[in-house]
């Protein structure tokens, strides 16, 4: 029983002792179940999910789920069934322990789609009962923490899924705490040298700033003991990642990022916040724009708080956060505070779990309408932290959007039935385009008719999956004929300057044909449903080729053919073969994505030419650019002193800016390197490529395109 100690000292702080002898029960069945298995460290297995346990038990959840933690592979790895720990633990721990586990009875055909599935099933389980996802952050983080002995690539995958998926995902429910880690184990695992080179350069300056950061807080408590406030001044230093991710968006140097510690002020009652804020401006003088009151309107997360950043002693910026104790401890567990305060009022942490619930149940309805589990997961990606804004409607309610969002993301927030009827908008009393993005603090009025319906062209623009949702709900709702009207008249206007009648009956059957369509009714209805974009059919329609935006001008390009609308056609590069100019190139269709440009050589086009409903023709505007385009090398050179620098000043002496690198070494001194870099075209990066074998100690290049 020595392996259940840590887990026991824990527990005892805050559970009763019946309880502590379920979970007792619950570590014999799993220690015997796992007897015999290993993890990848040689460790026995069962030191895996006892670190689970003890992670859910420090966010003081209750035992069912630090039972369900203990046990949570068992289903997986062990011959026990769901029923059998039904029977030994009840109900509900087993259904915990189920949506946990993995998918790994099912085939699938990549293990992408594995992923995919796995993901999928965790949002589903999430919204029956919040505890899954949190044994699911837990499990992840302690992966994390023990990446040691896995192999290089493999340890590069889990980080990259951490950052984009788990790290996110702690962050929307609101458990700072677990995120800070998962981002800061993540960022160690991929960048390695750059954490480290960081980590060093903190504690200098930490050092360095200690007379300062007390001589702030005792200012800080002197002002407001004079005002009588009581209060309790912490530190607050923000994670490496956060630090990191500032320099990079920034482009500074650490020594330019002196925000890198927070104070925090935590009060009795939301009221005496206000008073705080005012006798802080009082003592040191606030900086401009650096106010937001997130008290009045809270972030989607549930978190509160006033923030100020204010300039202190000898210049220096001092940034202060100022909570009330619940505000505070909702900062750090998010929706995990319910187990923590036991109360029978409404308060801000049941509106957390209402609003973690909800969103949860928004991924469901986005997965019923996407059209596949990767198209599924890609939306999910950016659903999960897009930076917020906040408008009002007319009458004064605060309708909280992700940056980007349109007047139609808007009216679909509102109710669906405005989404549906929108014919217009007006923000702060003027005219406003629907697919234009809003800004907080706009005011937004939606004009509706009873007798319009959704515009499939909407789809290029929203970026709400309630939006997308309801849209395709209605659009499938349409009535053949109203869609075929539809459908016709969008393609008319795609088409000027040229028309309808222009289009030889040969070009039509063979569009036609390439759609596995039967006429053009099917084709106008297609359309009109937002399963094809008016303006990729114009193109094909006339044999002209999408020109693909070097010189940063879209409405400027070289094609004799020019579609009406088409410069904003929403582009993206993909991001597994990152074309540049002068690759040959390919694009993937998808309605509400847009145009998805491909390096034709990429693996994951490699059925393009058996699927031309969704793939399309496109060519650089010219091999001449004034853009960048982002191209990924890899590259094996000798480990010698200031290695990476050389290569770096390299890189930057070719006119190149480097986005990320990763590093690893192979034997001893030979060092891998991957690096995201940016180019012009591929004369270009071809001439840094020349440039990068003369360096000492080189052995091989090559780009990196998904092949």
């Amino acid at each position: 029983m020595k392996l259940f100690e840590p887990l026991k000292k824990i527990i005892q702080t805050y559970l009763p002792a019946d309880k502590i002898q379920l979970i007792e029960r619950a570590f014999v069945l799993a220690r015997d179940a796992h007897e015999g298995q290993y993890r990848s460290s040689g460790e026995p297995y069962i030191t895996h999910p006892v670190s689970v346990a003890c992670i859910v038990a420090e966010m003081k959840l209750d035992h069912e789920a630090v039972m369900a933690a203990l046990l949570h592979d068992v289903i997986e790895d062990t011959p026990y069934t769901e029923e059998e720990l039904k029977a030994e633990f009840g109900k509900s721990v087993a259904e915990i322990v189920e949506g946990v586990s993995k998918l790994d009875k099912l085939k699938f055909r990549t293990r992408q789609e594995a992923q995919v599935a796995n993901f999928q099933k965790m949002i589903l389980a999430m919204t029956e009962d919040i505890r899954v996802v949190l044994i699911k952050l837990a499990d992840r983080t302690h992966n994390m923490r023990t990446l040691g002995s896995l192999r290089p690539d493999k340890r590069r995958r889990i980080a990259k899924e951490t950052l984009e998926i788990y790290a996110p995902l702690a962050h929307r429910l609101g458990i700072e705490h677990i995120k800070n880690e998962l981002e800061n184990l993540g960022f160690k695992a991929t960048y390695p040298r750059r954490y480290a080179i960081l980590e060093k350069t903190i504690q200098t300056a930490r050092r360095h700033r200690k007379d300062m950061i007390e001589r702030i807080s005792h200012e800080i408590q002197h002002r407001l003991d004079e005002a009588k406030i009581s209060a309790r001044i912490l530190g607050h230093e923000k994670h490496l990642y956060a630090i990191y991710q500032k320099m990079r968006q920034k482009e500074q140097q650490f020594h330019s990022i002196m925000d890198i510690y927070a104070f925090c002020v935590v009060v009795d009652k939301r009221d005496t916040c206000y008073s705080v804020l005012g006798h802080l401006h009082a003592l040191y003088k606030p900086r401009p724009g650096q106010v937001k009151d997130y008290i009045a309107v809270p972030k989607a997360n549930g978190y509160q708080s006033l923030q100020t950043s204010m300039i202190g002693p000898h210049g220096v910026p001092v940034e202060v956060h100022i909570f009330t104790e619940e505000m505070q401890q909702m900062a750090e567990m998010g929706v995990t505070a319910q187990w923590i305060y036991k109360d029978n009022g409404k308060n801000d942490r049941t509106t957390t779990q209402i609003r973690a619930q909800r969103w949860l149940k928004s991924l469901v309805e986005l997965q019923q309408s996407v059209g596949s589990s990767l198209e599924f997961i890609e939306s999910v990606k950016s659903e999960f932290f897009p930076k917020e804004i906040y408008v009002f409607t007319p009458k004064g309610r605060i309708i909280e959007l992700p940056k980007g969002a349109t007047p139609v993301d808007f009216a679909y927030a509102v109710h669906s039935d405005v989404g549906d009827n929108c014919i217009a908008a007006n923000v702060d009393r003027k005219p406003y385009p629907l697919s234009q993005a809003l800004e907080s603090g706009q005011t937004v009025e939606i004009i509706t008719s009873s007798q319009t319906q959704p515009n499939s062209s909407w789809l290029n623009f929203v970026v709400t999956a309630k939006a997308r949702t309801k849209i395709r709900q209605s659009l499938k709702n349409l009535r053949a004929d109203t869609a075929i009207v539809l459908g016709k008249r969008q393609l008319i206007n795609a088409l000027q300057p040229k028309k309808l009648a222009d289009i030889s009956a040969e070009k039509m059957a063979k569009l036609l044909a390439d759609l596995n369509l039967a006429n053009e009714n099917e084709l106008f209805t297609q359309i009109g449903l937002g399963n094809l974009i008016s303006k990729v059919i114009a193109y094909r329609l006339f044999d002209e080729t999408i020109e693909i935006d070097t010189d940063g001008n879209p409405y400027n390009n070289n094609n004799p053919f020019a579609i009406k609308g088409t410069e904003s056609l929403l582009t993206n590069f993909a991001q597994c073969c990152h074309p540049i100019p002068g690759d040959p190139i390919l694009a993937y269709v998808s309605p509400g994505k847009g145009l998805v440009v491909h390096h034709e050589s990429c693996a994951n086009i490699k059925h393009a030419k058996a699927d031309p409903k969704h793939y399309m023709a496109v060519q650089w505007e010219n091999a001449d650019t004034n853009l960048e385009f982002e191209a990924e090398l890899r590259l094996e050179i000798l480990n010698n002193p200031d290695t990476l620098s050389h290569l770096m000043s390299v890189i930057s002496g070719m006119g190149s800016k480097i986005h990320s690198i990763w590093t690893e070494e192979q034997d001893g001194h030979v060092y891998e390197i991957i690096v995201l870099l940016t180019a012009k075209n591929t004369q270009h990066l071809a001439s840094i490529m020349r440039k990068i074998k003369t360096l000492a100690g080189f052995i091989h290049i090559e780009r990196n395109i998904n092949v």
